[in-house]
């Protein structure tokens, strides 16, 4: 079911001071402006839970979100804007992931997120979803070499696209998981969205890949 659009939302967004109005000028310059030891980047962050509980819990990396539904992004937003303490390591982008390579220059994120995306479970719209080939392209471009790519998941289908996807393209597998919440997982929260799955006995999916090789990227 989708969200109703939030009449507040876009107004909200647009006088944001977190929310990256150009993100094509920071190409290149994103350390910059968001210091860190390891820069994330968040990609369909939804209501913002994730990134903004892993940005308190590591101040020392830099966290970039990207949304482009204009309710959850403005959700999101306003979630950052009740939290209090320097939460300069924080940015986001309200817009369409298709652009990445506008935005970030080569080898300048060091982790790309993918919690819970849309499944799009329709065969002709495959190619929406974010670990569709084209989209895999742009991470092996904009992630450093030691950079990688973790995936959490409900939907096992997206899961079972997702592992062939990446090993046709080229990338190790460095972590898999059918369940991922069996044990205990400290460094990686667990949100409001996420425990909904859990509370009905539904597994979590969860992988990690990294480039492997410079053939990865084209």
């Amino acid at each position: 079911m989708r969200m109703r659009k939030l009449p507040w939302a876009e107004e909200y967004l647009q006088d944001a001071e977190v929310v990256i109005k150009d993100p094509s000028q920071l190409k290149g310059r994103w350390r910059t402006l968001v210091h860190g030891e390891k820069l994330h980047l968040e990609i369909g962050c939804g209501k913002g839970d994730y990134w903004n509980q892993m940005a308190k819990r590591y101040p020392q990396d830099g966290w970039i979100a990207i949304e482009k539904n204009v309710s959850v992004a403005g959700i999101a937003v306003r979630k950052f804007d009740q939290q209090e303490g320097d939460l300069s390591h924080m940015r986001f982008i309200w817009g369409d992931a298709q652009s990445l390579e506008e935005w970030f220059d080569r080898g300048e994120i060091d982790v790309i997120h993918l919690n819970f995306s849309d499944p799009w479970p329709k065969k002709r719209a495959h190619k929406k979803r974010l670990s569709a080939p084209a989209f895999l392209t742009q991470y092996a471009n904009i992630l450093s070499r030691d950079g990688t790519v973790q995936m959490k998941t409900d939907n096992s289908s997206l899961f079972e696209f997702s592992i062939l996807q990446f090993q046709q393209a080229g990338w190790k597998l460095e972590e898999f998981s059918v369940d991922y919440r069996r044990e205990p997982h400290e460094e990686d929260v667990i949100t409001e969205y996420e425990k909904r799955f859990l509370s009905a006995g539904q597994p979590i999916y969860r992988a990690v890949w990294s480039r492997g090789s410079e053939e990865v990227a084209k």
